[in-house]
């Protein structure tokens, strides 16, 4: 296929899935930003958000009528991208950040990038194990699970929930790559994640509203 015969690349961000991506990218850059600045409420919204848009491109893309197969394998791909920003980079970048940046934190930080980028090319090529069924953990799981574990960080001294979270993001990144067969939620489930988003939301929004 010549350049006069292929779509220009901005063509493909005028898709309202591609749109509802890269809006779950701009939360993820946006917890990013929070990971490293330390203010871990606001980059765990940002990481619950990313999650959330994550979900509905797809339902979106599903819903669309017309779409090409063209439109449907970039939207894919710039899926998968920005899963690894999502799902790899933002939770590593807590885990270091958390750390105080200590040498220590860098094989973890490795770890959970690796595991994503793993998962996801493993995942382009094999797919599902069945409609419903993933082989492994999926790596939106780890950041749901991460933000529940963080809503009970008053409660531990800084260094030893730092050791914490570290140990259950390396569980979890073991769990991605194992070949344990796993539920894939779908369908009404999504009601569960937007309630679970907003309410988590709520509860690290007046976090931070009483931060001293």
């Amino acid at each position: 296929m010549n350049d006069k015969q292929q779509p220009g690349m901005l063509a493909f961000a005028k898709d309202l899935p591609n749109i509802c991506s890269l809006v779950g990218l701009l939360s993820a850059v946006l917890g990013i930003y929070f990971a490293i600045e330390g203010n871990f409420p606001a980059a765990i919204i940002g990481v619950l958000w990313a999650v959330l848009f994550d979900w509905y491109d797809g339902i979106i893309a599903r819903k669309l009528k017309g779409r090409t197969k063209t439109q449907g394998v970039f939207g894919a791909q710039l899926d998968s991208m920005i899963d690894i920003v999502s799902f790899g980079v933002l939770p590593a970048l807590i885990l270091l950040s958390y750390g105080n940046y200590n040498v220590w934190f860098i094989p973890g930080t490795f770890v959970i990038i690796a595991t994503s980028a793993i998962r996801l090319s493993y995942f382009n090529i094999y797919g599902l194990i069945d409609s419903k069924t993933y082989k492994g953990l999926a790596l939106d799981n780890n950041v749901l699970i991460l933000a529940f574990i963080f809503l009970f960080e008053r409660f531990f001294e800084h260094s030893t929930f730092s050791i914490l979270i570290y140990v259950i993001l390396m569980l979890l990144s073991a769990l991605n790559l194992s070949s344990i067969p796993t539920l894939k939620f779908g369908g009404k489930w999504i009601y569960v994640l937007v309630i679970y988003v907003i309410t988590l939301t709520s509860v690290f929004g007046w976090m931070l509203c009483n931060r001293v």
